[in-house]
């Protein structure tokens, strides 16, 4: 099963599934001397962990990540880094009565056909437990950006629609995104995300959801030309997180409504430094970042995972219904705002370490 690893300079490789007695990751590249803490990386995790509102899975995992080894002291050493979290909190029992048939919007099916053998207990592998180690990757990756590109450097996500549900965004507060169990940045709109989700819960449904991010502080240049464009890798490690289902960069799919006047973001100068009037191509030209804030947006489907009664096959392809037990998410978009950041930070500072070794 290749595919476990992400980025070129600054790489990481994820093991273990989600009933397993661990997962992990391996990040290399990682420049030496920058100080790491597993406090620092644990804030993060805390914001993805599992069981930290009503709203979310209640798989009540602590999500303790641990360094085994490149780092000395709390500095890096320039060697890999690994980590590990112990999985405690495991009910593989709930997915005995299903390991014969295959739950639609999942990827048992493909698995099955692809490998002649599967992990039923909540997906193994292709579940969205290995995402916990992307944000420990996100946090190194954070710990390198900041380290050079200073204070101003700043990633953050907020969501800004749930089901039909849209922000209102003449009420955005970034502050209070960070505030809430839904990371929304529309105090009118919290209440009502409430309510509805609860309604969902309770019908035994899900519903998905849109995710904005922000990277401010980025410097000109990060980014290659052709196949390695900035946006380009962006949208794939968007993509690879589990239910992700598309991504747009700056205006994205509403671009195709604005006439060319309108798109093109304007140049002016301003005390004999380039200044954009807008910023429709979310701080991204020709695959190179122009200095401005990246803005990037992902849609997350619907848990597939649902009490609602579906038709299905066997994996002796007979016809037949299942409804999914458990515990699941109503709505995974949440839980995804803090992976959504942790990819991008490893975008940039893949592209950001790549640079650094073509200027020198």
């Amino acid at each position: 099963m290749p595919g476990n690893s992400f980025g070129k300079i600054f790489k990481f490789s994820t093991w273990g599934e989600s009933h397993g007695p661990a997962i992990g990751c391996t990040v290399d590249g990682v420049p030496s001397k920058i100080r790491i803490d597993e406090k620092e990386i644990q804030f993060f995790l805390n914001q993805r962990r599992p069981g930290s509102s009503k709203f979310v899975t209640q798989r009540k995992e602590k999500d303790r990540v641990k360094i085994l080894s490149g780092v000395f002291n709390n500095y890096t050493t320039g060697a890999p880094i690994s980590f590990i979290i112990h999985n405690e909190d495991q009910k593989s029992k709930d997915y005995a009565k299903l390991k014969n048939k295959f739950r639609p919007g999942h990827a048992d099916y493909t698995y099955e056909k692809k490998y002649g053998i599967r992990d039923y207990r909540g997906g193994g592998r292709s579940s969205a437990r290995e995402t916990a180690m992307r944000v420990v990757a996100g946090a190194i990756a954070r710990k390198i950006l900041s380290a050079n590109l200073g204070s101003n450097f700043l990633i953050r996500g907020a969501l800004i629609q749930m089901g039909s549900l849209h922000i209102n965004r003449d009420n955005w507060d970034w502050n209070f995104a960070k505030k809430n169990h839904f990371w929304c940045p529309d105090k009118k709109m919290l209440k009502i995300w409430e309510n509805y989700l609860t309604q969902i819960r309770k019908s035994g449904s899900s519903v998905g959801a849109i995710i904005e991010l922000e990277a401010k502080g980025v410097p000109v240049g990060l980014g290659e030309p052709v196949y390695d464009k900035l946006d380009a890798e962006i949208a794939k490690a968007l993509m690879s997180i589990n239910a992700v289902k598309g991504v747009e960069i700056g205006s994205g799919f509403a671009s195709a409504f604005m006439p060319g006047d309108e798109s093109s973001d304007e140049m002016t100068l301003n005390k004999g430094k380039v200044k954009f009037e807008s910023n429709h191509a979310g701080g991204i030209l020709g695959g190179i970042s122009s200095g401005q804030n990246i803005v990037a947006r992902f849609v997350v489907k619907p848990t597939s995972s649902i009490l609602k009664k579906k038709n299905t096959v066997t994996k002796k392809l007979k016809k037949t219904t299942i409804s999914v037990g458990g515990r699941h998410d109503p709505c995974v978009g949440i839980r995804a705002v803090p992976i959504g950041e942790a990819m991008l930070a490893c975008v940039l500072a893949d592209h950001f370490l790549r640079n650094k070794i073509f200027q020198s």
